[in-house]
């Protein structure tokens, strides 16, 4: 594929990752809540999750996109819809953060495995990361170098390296400042916040670039 995609989707790619949604806020909660083993056995399962919907998008829909600007188009515009309605409403409950962090769970049963399984659920259900892959990797890969489904296999495993390194160092971090995260509301309120208006801007973005054809 075009040398100068692939960076640029990396550093989008990262921009979204950072921003706190389902899968990480789920990651910080069992890190909270069980310590690190389970967080980083978490972030496993999220990542393996995650590439489920790579292969899923790359198969079903990256011919019907390569054929069809309008399949593209109307893609392009839900997606962008959707990160920016993900990103008030994650604004505007930027202060439940504290409460999603002390519900989130008892100890955990059933071992490694079970705790693996549940990340993989989380991952593979993750709104933002379904709408991210139907919607972005499309405009990323380029037709005139053939094989597009390949391309969208390339940039997911991409996305999830970069993934599985970012959501990793939040587990460790909430693992290791525990009492620090949960004792300050106003500390949750300005990551739920910051996380909200990056996700409209990214939402934005996505609205507002296409490709040649």
């Amino acid at each position: 594929m075009s040398t100068d995609r692939l960076p640029a989707f990396a550093a989008l790619s990262f921009l979204l990752i950072v921003v706190p949604g389902p899968s990480v806020l789920f990651v910080i909660g069992r890190a909270l809540a069980h310590g690190r083993r389970a967080a980083l056995t978490t972030v496993v399962g999220n990542t393996l999750g995650a590439y489920v919907l790579v292969v899923a998008v790359a198969l079903g829909i990256g011919t019907i996109v390569e054929r069809s600007v309008l399949a593209f188009t109307v893609l392009k515009l839900a997606g962008a819809a959707y990160l920016v309605h993900l990103g008030v409403k994650a604004w505007r409950q930027r202060g439940s953060l504290r409460t999603a962090f002390a519900d989130s769970g008892p100890a955990v049963h059933g071992g490694p495995l079970r705790t693996l399984g549940e990340g993989f659920a989380v991952g593979v259900a993750n709104p933002k990361t379904i709408v991210f892959f139907a919607a972005v990797l499309p405009q990323f890969a380029d037709p005139g170098q053939g094989h597009v489904p390949a391309q969208m296999l390339l940039l997911g495993l991409v996305f999830n390296v970069i993934a599985l390194v970012s959501d990793s160092v939040w587990g460790l971090i909430a693992s290791a400042a525990r009492n620090w995260f949960a004792r300050s509301p106003r500390r949750l309120a300005a990551v739920g916040g910051v996380g909200g208006l990056t996700m409209i801007g990214l939402g934005v973005t996505v609205a507002a670039t296409g490709r040649k054809d």
